[in-house]
C-alpha cells in the first residue's frame, strides 16, 4: 500500500463478519438488512460477532428503512438500542437524524452522542441526503460526532472526489471523513490517493449481491480491495 489506510467492511451476518477480519479488515460496520441500506443488528447477532473476531465492531443504529426523519417513539427505540449496545463490548456507533427539511437534526443527534459516550459515534449517509453538504458537516461537528460516512451525495464516492476533497479541507481536524458508498477494488485506489484520507468503508455491494453465499468470493474481494489501495 502507499500508506495505511484503515478498512471498514459492512457486514449483516456472522459469516461475512469472520471472513472480513480473516481478509484483513480492520473493522467492522454491524448491522441488519443491508439490502435496505442497513438496519440495527439483532442484539443476539452483536454477541456473536463481538466473541468471533478480535477487530473492533461499530454497530449501526437505525430503526427502520426510510428516511431519517424520525418519530418520538423511533427515537426512544434508538436511545434503547445505543443503551443496549453500549454493554457489549463494541467500539463505536452509526447512526444519524435528519429535520424534515433535510438538514442535521442537532439536537437530537447530540443526545444520541451523549448517550453513546464513551464510544465514538459515526454520522452515517443520512449526510448525503442533506441539501448542504457544507452546512450539514458543521452541524454535525456541533453534535459532537467523530466521523462522517459519505459519498458526498453521489451514487459512489469514486464519482464524488471533488466534494470529497472539499468536506475533508474544510473537516480540517474536528471530524473524520469517511469515504464510503459503492466502492470496490476497481475503484477504492482513486480515494485512497486523496490526502487526509485514512478509512475506507464498503460493504461490497456494488460487486457481490447482499445474499450471495459465497464467502470466498467476499473474502477475496477484500483482499482485493486492500491490494488496490
Amino acid at each position: 500500500m502507499s500508506k495505511d489506510i484503515l478498512l471498514e467492511i459492512a457486514v449483516a451476518d456472522l459469516e461475512r463478519a469472520i471472513a472480513a477480519e480473516r481478509a484483513g479488515a480492520h473493522r467492522l460496520e454491524l448491522c441488519s438488512s443491508l439490502d435496505l441500506g442497513g438496519l440495527t443488528p439483532a442484539m443476539d447477532l452483536v454477541r456473536c460477532v463481538r466473541a468471533a473476531v478480535g477487530i473492533p465492531i461499530f454497530a449501526l443504529v437505525r430503526p427502520r428503512a426510510g428516511n431519517f426523519v424520525y418519530t418520538n417513539s423511533e427515537f426512544a427505540r434508538m436511545k434503547f438500542e445505543i443503551a443496549a449496545l453500549n454493554g457489549e463490548n463494541i467500539q463505536g456507533i452509526v447512526t444519524g437524524i435528519l429535520q424534515p427539511d433535510r438538514s442535521v437534526d442537532v439536537e437530537r443527534t447530540r443526545e444520541l452522542v451523549a448517550l453513546a459516550a464513551p464510544l465514538p459515534v459515526t454520522f452515517h449517509r443520512a449526510f448525503d441526503e442533506t441539501q448542504s453538504l457544507t452546512q450539514a458537516l458543521e452541524d454535525v461537528v456541533a453534535a459532537g460526532a467523530t466521523r462522517i460516512l459519505t459519498s458526498a451525495g453521489a451514487r459512489s464516492a469514486a464519482d464524488a472526489i471533488p466534494s470529497l476533497r472539499q468536506l475533508i479541507g474544510k473537516a480540517g481536524q474536528r471530524i473524520t471523513i469517511l469515504p464510503g458508498g459503492g466502492l470496490h477494488p476497481g475503484n477504492a485506489g482513486s480515494l485512497a490517493c486523496l490526502p487526509k484520507v485514512s478509512e475506507l468503508h464498503t460493504g461490497l455491494g456494488a460487486v457481490i449481491p447482499y445474499n450471495d453465499p459465497d464467502i470466498t468470493k467476499f473474502e477475496s474481494a477484500i483482499r482485493a480491495f486492500l491490494a488496490s489501495l
